[in-house]
């Protein structure tokens, strides 16, 4: 509502005017200026702790135009939110002004991620009349570091790892300049004031700057496996198509299956990628997305990338460069590149100059450093697309700190740990959550340190301090024990009600109740089980154990998520039956095994769909040890082909009252040899996609619930997804998949904050 106009004797009338939402590090303040000129006002504009302050003042008409356009023209990665507006009595300004910050002011702050180089810095980036030209740290206030070098708010120049590279004459005048793009672009730089590169490939040589590109990309022709400093860590870099080198990568850093990304030259990607691809126009537009996530696409069987980069996988990860090194590097070798995260396995991202070379001196031939500290990591993002839409399966650089908006007001400010594995953190207060980049899993010290300085970190960007702290119900988890050290008192939420909760938020504005598939790996259940083909029906807070699947024992516990040989062996004296010694290491005794079964040592009953996949996959000869975590999973799925059978699966209902799926006439059909593996790994999909309706089926009988979604990481699988979606929406289901967070663990830190607020 437009406040009531008061006017001087010169006929000037004034408001002040408060915006929140994103409006710090994306170049607002000198938009802000640019309009109030436009318009002849005069005033101020301020940055606050978080928000924008507006004193503006002029005639009726343009302050109107003036108020209109800060949202309607706003820059393209600010999310202005317009608070307030107040009538203000007219002073003596004569023209406009940009004041400093003032950091007195209650905080309302919205960190922004990092941003890819926009095309006006990638212009200059390629102008050899530009005092810029080659140089890899060009940014202004649309592009560039944020979230990787903010040490404080409000986000200027002093409070960032920038600090230590004062100004030039020449960046200065940008900087102060309300008509640059550069105004108070706070990572600003040249090569005379700004960081430098330096390549390292003897501990008594190195060479800097220009010299330094030309030195990598030399060893990379030669098949080097380089170390490469980022935007948010380091990345493990060598060429794409050399599988010479591919297999050294892996052989140093005993990575001998995960998939590899690839990173693709800027000139002409769509054309490179269409050479090895088979991307679709969703696929596409998601590559270029200002995030520049890592994405998932088909690979052509016919290509020349070597089988060695996504080994028994249809798919590759291809990213494209969004940093302005990225662009001068991949420019400079003129091919694609194999850019995969520099990190001991399971471990954050490393950042530091000096540990990157104490950690992977073994694994690299050179490292090309550059001296702009990194605050904090943030690993590349990763979407799959799923039923036509972006699925993230990891958050990172350019889409972290991820902002929701909830539907409810906080009781109290919330902190919450996620899960073990694929740990991300979310604060909560008000009515906003913000959750973390990707910080790795919690079985190792570095981990537990950069969760708990991560933890602290977020608070104090956001000016909010947590009076309670929610976690994994799990004693055991390294989170859950965090969570007891920090002095709050804390909140311990069921795994797959966190799962549950995270995917009913997203879709708040979805009213009534849900039955939502929660089927992962391993969660600890109420019952003191191992859950993880679970159908909850209710909504957060009461959330009820509705269907699952035939519990079974899984041999040798935890050791069974990298063996699923075990889990084969499991299910097959489940039903009494046996298995061809063949499927596990010679260097285990079956015999002893199998009583340790029998005595239900080490052998915890479950109800893990992710389980029975591995089982799955062992049992047709594709893992029978898994070298990473889902690779069974992800070789099942890209063995299927065709339309595979459906194997009916009895359902019946418990002591409890919970319907199980009965699994058990799976095993046949995956040991009958008279059909094709691919064809057998098609029907397993196929049957437990129409077990999965079955349940629902039945439980819209009894609740008459029409609402399902599916989270838990098993959803990740895009042929089960795709195929639940289809038979679901032809029962009449409405089928929801989560489209803002991962469906992993890595949503489980906002789930557990919603599940916590719901049971307060």
């Amino acid at each position: 509502m437009t406040p009531a106009a008061s006017l001087d004797d010169r006929g000037l009338t004034a408001r002040r005017l408060r915006l929140g939402g994103r409006v710090q590090g994306v170049g607002f303040r000198p938009f802000v200026y640019r309009m109030a000129r436009r318009e002849g006002l005069a005033g101020w504009v301020r940055n606050l702790s978080g928000q924008v302050e507006i004193f503006a003042q002029g005639s009726i008409p343009s302050l109107r135009r003036f108020t209109a356009s800060l949202i309607d023209e706003a820059p393209s990665l600010a999310r202005p939110v317009l608070l307030s507006v107040a009538p203000e009595a007219p002073s003596r300004h004569e023209q406009f002004a940009v004041l400093a910050s003032d950091a007195t002011q209650p905080s309302d702050v919205h960190v922004p991620p990092d941003q890819f180089t926009c095309d006006d810095c990638l212009r200059e980036l390629d102008d050899p009349s530009d005092r810029r030209h080659r140089y890899p740290f060009i940014n202004c206030t649309q592009c560039g570091p944020r979230y990787t070098l903010i040490d404080a708010l409000p986000y200027d120049r002093p409070n960032t790892t920038m600090a230590g590279f004062p100004l030039c004459a020449d960046c200065a005048r940008e900087y102060f300049d309300p008509f640059d793009r550069r105004f108070h672009a706070e990572p600003i730089a040249c090569p005379n004031c700004g960081p430098h590169l330096r390549f390292v490939s003897d501990p008594d040589k190195s060479v800097m700057d220009d010299t330094a590109i030309e030195a990598a990309t030399a060893a990379l022709r030669v098949g080097s496996v380089l170390a490469v400093k980022g935007i948010g860590g380091y990345h493990l870099v060598c060429d794409a198509f050399n599988p010479a080198a591919i297999a050294m990568l892996r052989q140093r850093k005993r990575r001998p299956h995960k998939p590899l990304a690839v990173m693709l030259p800027w000139n002409d990607w769509a054309l490179v990628l269409g050479s090895f691809a088979c991307p679709t126009q969703i696929e596409l537009g998601l590559l270029a997305d200002p995030m520049r996530p890592i994405v998932l696409v088909a690979r052509r069987p016919e290509s020349d990338l070597p089988e060695e980069l996504a080994p028994c996988l249809g798919e590759i990860g291809v990213m494209l460069p969004y940093s302005p090194l990225h662009h001068l590097l991949l420019e400079r070798y003129g091919g694609p590149l194999v850019v995969t995260s520099a990190n001991p396995s399971g471990e954050p991202v490393l950042t530091s100059n000096a540990e990157v070379e104490a950690r992977l001196g073994s694994v690299v031939d050179g490292f090309l450093h550059h001296d702009r500290p990194i605050a904090r990591p943030a690993d590349d993002p990763v979407y799959r697309v799923a039923h036509c839409k972006p699925q993230p399966i990891r958050l990172g650089r350019g889409n972290a700190p991820a902002e929701c908006e909830l539907s409810f007001t906080l009781p109290r400010p919330l902190l919450a740990l996620g899960g073990q594995m694929k740990a991300t953190i979310a604060l909560g207060w008000d009515r906003r959550v913000v959750v973390s980049p990707h910080l790795g899993d919690m079985d190792t010290p570095r981990g537990l340190a950069l969760l708990r300085k991560t933890a602290e970190d977020l608070q104090t960007l956001y000016g909010v301090r947590a009076e309670a702290v929610c976690c994994d119900a799990h004693p055991g988890y390294g989170s859950t024990r965090l969570a007891r050290r920090l002095g709050l008192p804390v909140v311990p939420v069921f795994h797959h009600t966190a799962h549950a909760s995270a995917l009913a938020a997203e879709f708040s504005e979805e009213c009534g109740d849900w039955i939502v598939f929660t089927w992962d790996g391993t969660g600890l259940g109420p019952d003191g089980t191992i859950w993880g083909g679970e159908a909850l029906a209710g909504g957060p807070g009461r959330w009820q154990r509705r269907a699952s699947i035939r519990s079974f024992r899984v041999l040798g516990g935890d050791k069974a998520a990298r063996q699923p040989w075990r889990s084969a062996r499991a299910l097959a004296w489940e039903i009494g039956a046996d298995l061809a010694s063949g499927d596990a290491p010679n260097d285990q005794n079956i015999a002893l095994l199998r009583r340790a079964w029998e005595h239900g040592i080490n052998s915890p009953p479950c109800s893990s769909i992710g389980r029975l996949f591995d089982a799955a996959a062992a049992v047709l000869g594709l893992v029978s040890v898994a070298s990473f975590e889902g690779q069974a999973p992800m070789y099942l799925e890209a063995a299927a082909s065709g339309n595979g059978r459906v194997v009916p699966l009895p359902l019946t209902r418990d002591a409890a009252g919970v319907w199980r799926t009965d699994w058990a006439l799976l095993l046949p059909m995956l040991l009958d040899e008279r059909e094709s593996r691919v064809s057998r790994a098609a029907s397993f999909h196929a049957s437990l996609a129409a077990a999965l309706v079955a349940q629902a089926e039945t439980l819209r009988n009894e609740t008459g619930t029409t609402r399902i979604g599916l989270t838990g990481g098993v959803f990740q699988n895009r042929l089960l997804t795709e195929t639940v979606f289809d038979l679901a929406q032809a029962a009449g289901f409405s089928v929801f998949l989560p489209e803002r967070l991962p469906c992993n663990d890595a949503g489980l830190s906002f789930g557990q904050l919603i599940e916590a607020a719901a049971c307060c």
